[in-house]
């Protein structure tokens, strides 16, 4: 039984899984939208949205804290902090919205794309 396991593990092993979730953050905060599976869609959500919180607080831990979550990857850390940060100060949550696509390419019915709220 499942209970209390909310954790997807999308048939990986935690550091490969750690670098999914790495890659993809990074990717949906340089590219502001990408399309992935919907279960990687809906595991990414809440990932992404605590970095943004973090980021809006604008100290220097909050930097290091953002960039260990993402591997430290220094643009994408200023990013967050001077750009989303300040699109988001008076947000107080829901940075981003998961579109279904339905089917693309082979792949029928699960494809998502996730982007930030403008």
């Amino acid at each position: 039984m499942r209970h209390g396991n909310k954790i997807k593990k999308f048939g990986r092993v935690k550091n490969q899984r750690t670098a999914l979730m790495r890659s993809l953050a990074r990717s949906l905060v340089l590219e502001e939208g990408i399309v992935t599976t919907t279960a990687k869609a809906k595991a990414l959500r809440p990932f992404v949205e605590r970095l943004i919180t973090a980021s809006k607080r604008g100290t220097i831990t909050s930097r290091r804290i953002v960039g260990s979550r993402l591997g430290s990857a220094p643009d994408v850390v200023k990013k967050l902090h001077e750009t989303l940060a300040l699109r988001y100060e008076k947000r107080s949550g829901g940075y981003m919205r998961i579109v279904r696509l339905g089917r693309v390419g082979k792949r029928v019915g699960d494809m998502s794309r996730i982007e930030l709220i403008k």
